[in-house]
């Protein structure tokens, strides 16, 4: 913070700023003409719809989701988790700027959309891999014996047995199935060909470590190499993303209401989209009992950036600031 705060109290605005400050002609009501104008306003629903929801989703998964999946639904311990994330966002950092770099030499559109484009298509096998390699017990019990909860829809779709049922598969991480059992008075459930019976917790836990569930990851058969180079995978989406999205805001709006115009869409962006990832991803999970279903929400935004930037929004790299 001490850093961030020092390099703040060093900027100066910039020179065109300057310029238009002296001539008098900064907007005066910089929200009207950045929100009322349809043009300007089209310029920042594009920002926020073809970059900023995107870079925010990229940037939230490659990081936070990726910590939170490791930690509670792959169960490696803490200390392990954080470090290898670490390990990760130390060897990512520097690509901030190769990517800030490369989109001067070749454009910023590209680079981000690219970007996009690449982790919706590359998410799902990548947490995937995450599994087979941060916690292979577990990986190998889902495929060997699966998890599938019985109970009589819709009669006890909403039961509390249900609800804690569940719980209490979430919790562990695991992932399961859920089908009809016309004529029952309770939810049951089957890990491969056991049936585990009515829920309770002593029982349901014996069967499955009986079916191989792990209580949690393996320190011994996390592959930490494999898994640092899979986050580090994710942190070069996030570069990609990230790294020209500053230029590429500036370089979009015009210089008297760049910075209300550009404020919008960056905080929606990272902050909404962004920000409520986490949250987003962790429900979708739990109410489709699919460890790997929260994913569907990144890939959609990411995917709707790439495809919104990609057909309706111009390059920036080249264009004069005014």
């Amino acid at each position: 913070m001490a850093v961030s705060v020092y390099i703040r109290l060093k900027l100066k605005e910039s020179p065109l700023f300057v310029q238009l400050k002296s001539q008098g002609k900064v907007s005066k009501s910089p929200l009207k003409e950045s929100f009322g104008n349809a043009a300007n306003l089209k310029y920042v629903l594009l920002a926020l719809f073809g970059a900023t929801a995107g870079q925010g989703v990229v940037w939230y998964c490659g990081q936070f989701y990726a910590l939170f999946f490791m930690q509670h639904t792959l169960k490696i311990d803490l200390v392990t988790s954080y470090t290898l994330i670490a390990i990760a966002l130390a060897i990512g950092t520097p690509l901030f700027l190769a990517a800030g770099f490369l989109s001067d030499q070749i454009g910023r559109k590209k680079i981000m959309m690219t970007g996009c484009l690449l982790a919706a298509l590359t998410y799902y096998p990548i947490f995937k891999g995450l599994t087979h390699y941060g916690n292979p017990e577990l990986e190998r019990a889902m495929e060997t014996n699966p998890i599938v909860l019985y109970y009589d829809n819709p009669v006890l779709a909403e039961s509390a047995n249900v609800d804690a049922a569940r719980e209490f598969l979430n919790k562990k991480g695991y992932s399961f199935a859920t089908a009809s059992n016309p004529g029952s008075d309770d939810v049951n459930m089957r890990v491969g060909e056991t049936d585990a019976g009515a829920f309770d917790d002593s029982t349901w836990v014996s069967v499955l470590r009986t079916a191989g569930y792990p209580a949690e990851a393996n320190p011994d058969k996390v592959n930490h190499f494999l898994v640092v180079v899979l986050l580090t995978l994710l942190m070069v989406y996030v570069c990609m993303v990230y790294g020209p999205i500053a230029a590429f805001l500036v370089e979009l709006f015009p210089t008297h209401i760049r910075y209300t115009s550009m404020s919008l869409p960056y905080h929606l962006g990272n902050g909404w989209f962004g920000g409520f990832m986490p949250l987003i991803a962790a429900s979708i999970t739990v109410s489709t009992g699919d460890i790997y279903a929260g994913l569907w929400y990144p890939i959609g935004v990411a995917l709707m950036s790439a495809i919104v930037g990609s057909m309706f929004i111009k390059e920036t790299k080249d264009r004069l600031l005014s």
